[in-house]
């Protein structure tokens, strides 16, 4: 897949466009928004992604699409898990509401930016090593390893107390903040920054968003290993992550209020990153230079198509959510 520097110029002019949009139509005047505004929006914001492959399909053909479109449910799908996350940064910084949009557009925003960085990088390191799939295939494995323990605390936890564990990675940040800067407790409306007598001060919007946004990079260091283990094109997961992301701020007011019922998200996510992982030390094993490896030579092994990822990504993320709602309303009725 040819992608010119006018295409990419191009590309992040429009993603750009569509954040300041974003911005001033929605998020510059503080409210909360509707159900229906958060859903038709949603719902463009996924329109947008699905034209997005068509167009790839029909420029570059179907192996490239079905790349994209295995990249960006992956994507989607993990951005789904770190709304937990969110959700519990913005009640630790008990952030007003109506101003959540603001914090989390900017919050994406700055996300979007170092995991572009993150994709230059992993894509510079794949082109000259081709080893570096077999590392982010055991780290995708190891990853998927501790989404399951972590999923076992935090259902103990939820038994324990009725609350799910916090976010240690979210407080870390914010102490950090904290030792950094001047900070103040006090909201003043949806201002970052603000003076307390005469003296500039960092408010709790300021520090939400940085923690919001440095933590959905902490994120990154498992999604994009998992999308390069679906397509090796640096155009493609570059936009499977920004269409991912632009979406993030309408499915937080969403399906905010569903993700507690979605039990078993964290156990089908974490299938889909082990098969990515296995997926890309197969790929690794296809492409194999390493000498202490069958010799330098490549070795014999299978290699898992698009179309099978696509199935295997697809199926586990519908069977999870059924079964988690089903349970859900299985202990809705028992109570």
């Amino acid at each position: 897949m040819h992608v010119t520097p006018l295409v990419w110029i191009i590309t992040c002019v429009v993603v750009l466009g569509l954040f300041v949009f974003d911005f001033y139509s929605h998020v510059k005047t503080p409210h909360a928004p509707s159900l229906r505004e958060a859903g038709t929006w949603s719902a463009v914001y996924v329109a947008l992604a699905v034209v997005f492959g068509l167009g790839v399909w029909w420029v570059s053909g179907g192996t490239y699409a079905g790349e994209f479109f295995a990249g960006y449910v992956t994507e989607k799908s993990l951005s789904v898990d770190n709304l937990f996350v969110f959700i519990i940064i913005m009640s630790k910084f008990a952030v007003p509401r109506e101003y959540q949009q603001k914090v989390l557009l900017l919050g994406i925003v700055i996300a979007l930016v170092l995991r572009g960085l993150f994709i230059a990088a992993g894509s510079a390191a794949i082109s000259a090593y081709s080893w570096v799939f077999y590392l982010f295939g055991l780290f995708l494995v190891l990853t998927a390893i501790k989404l399951i323990k972590d999923a076992v605390e935090e259902a103990k936890s939820k038994d324990a107390d009725g609350d799910p564990a916090e976010s240690a990675e979210g407080g870390r940040l914010a102490a950090l903040i904290r030792k950094i800067l001047p900070t103040t407790d006090e909201y003043d409306g949806d201002k970052l920054i603000t003076r307390v007598d005469g003296k500039r001060m960092v408010t709790p919007m300021l520090m939400a968003l940085v923690v919001i946004g440095l933590t959905d990079v902490l994120f990154a260091l498992d999604s994009i290993p998992a999308i390069f283990g679906l397509t090796q094109e640096p155009y493609l997961v570059f936009m499977a992550n920004a269409l991912a992301l632009m979406g993030l701020r309408q499915l937080y007011f969403l399906v905010g209020g569903l993700l507690d019922r979605l039990v078993y998200l964290s156990y089908g996510l974490s299938l889909v990153l082990a098969f990515i992982g296995v997926k890309l030390v197969l790929h690794a094993l296809h492409e194999n230079t390493l000498g202490f490896i069958n010799s330098g030579e490549p070795v014999a092994v299978p290699e898992i198509s698009t179309g099978l990822s696509l199935v295997v990504i697809g199926g586990t993320l519908v069977v999870t959510t059924i079964a988690s709602l089903l349970r859900s309303r299985s202990v809705a009725r028992k109570v």
